[in-house]
């Protein structure tokens, strides 16, 4: 295990022992890398294998056996960037597969426990999306970065569930964030607050732009996302669709609206 490839985390007050492992992957929408954690010992549990990358399995592998073996695996959402490392993982390392949805060994949902996991379903980046929790410390995925925001699924009511699946994170009250991309994050409510204030004044730009008269997707792109750089255009664009069944939800979204079907990138970072 290089040391860029993994990153020591302390535990933290009543979690148990962690580890970061960051691939080689870096990206617009992966940042720095996909985040693998391995969560506690003898034995441990690997929370998103991340790409398959020899190197990286590898580093997963070694870690397992400073920390008594592998209890199992568990995604946060089968996006490939978290989901791809499952097989050379299980081919070096037979486990179960824990997951919200697949071809999985334990299908997870909200509430269920396993080894020293919570599990927490938050929808919105993906309809999978699962967050776990041990002790104060929680495992977002996709669903809160370390650096950065997410795109949000076009799929009826996904802005809404993702919303709903924050502000549950938030009641929590975590001590710590051990996100799918970026750092660790220690001041977790402060960024749970952030995350929410962003889509909130996302909509508000967007209500105002619509009350303008703008009715096309580049239009409110430019008006909305008008920061945005050119390599995360579609992940923009596939969270203004999610903006906007919100808001059709809502019975907010006037008529004539452009509305666009994506299958959406795979990643995780978006405006």
């Amino acid at each position: 295990m290089t040391p860029a490839a993994a990153a020591a985390a302390g535990s933290g007050s009543g979690s148990p022992e962690r580890l970061r492992i960051r691939a080689g992957n870096p990206g617009p929408y992966t940042l720095d890398g996909t985040n693998t954690w391995v969560v506690g010992r003898d034995p441990a549990y690997v929370i998103d294998p991340g790409p398959a990358l020899p190197e990286h399995i590898e580093a997963i592998v070694g870690a397992l056996a400073d920390r008594g073996g592998l209890g199992a695996i568990l995604l946060t959402h089968d996006h490939p960037d978290h989901a791809e490392g499952v097989e050379p993982l299980r081919a070096r390392l037979p486990a179960p597969v824990a997951a919200a949805r697949g071809a999985v060994d334990v299908r997870l949902a909200d509430g269920d426990r396993l080894g020293p996991l919570r599990v927490i379903a938050t929808p919105g980046h993906a309809p999978d999306h699962l967050a776990f929790l041990a002790g104060r410390a929680c495992f977002t995925g996709d669903a809160v970065l370390g650096t950065g925001s997410v795109f949000v699924a076009p799929l009826p009511g996904a802005m809404a569930a993702y919303l709903e699946g924050l502000r549950r994170l938030r009641a929590l009250d975590p001590g710590v964030l051990c996100p799918g991309h970026g750092p660790p994050v220690a001041e977790a409510g402060a960024k749970l607050d952030e995350y929410l204030a962003h889509r909130a004044a996302r909509e508000r730009r967007l209500v105002a732009g619509l009350d303008d008269g703008l009715r096309s997707v580049d239009d409110l792109l430019a008006r909305v996302w008008a920061e945005v750089p050119p390599p995360l255009r579609l992940a923009a664009a596939v969270t203004l669709e999610a903006h906007l069944d919100k808001l059709d939800g809502d019975g907010r979204l006037p008529p004539g609206v452009e509305r666009r079907r994506y299958d959406g990138p795979a990643g995780g970072a978006a405006p």
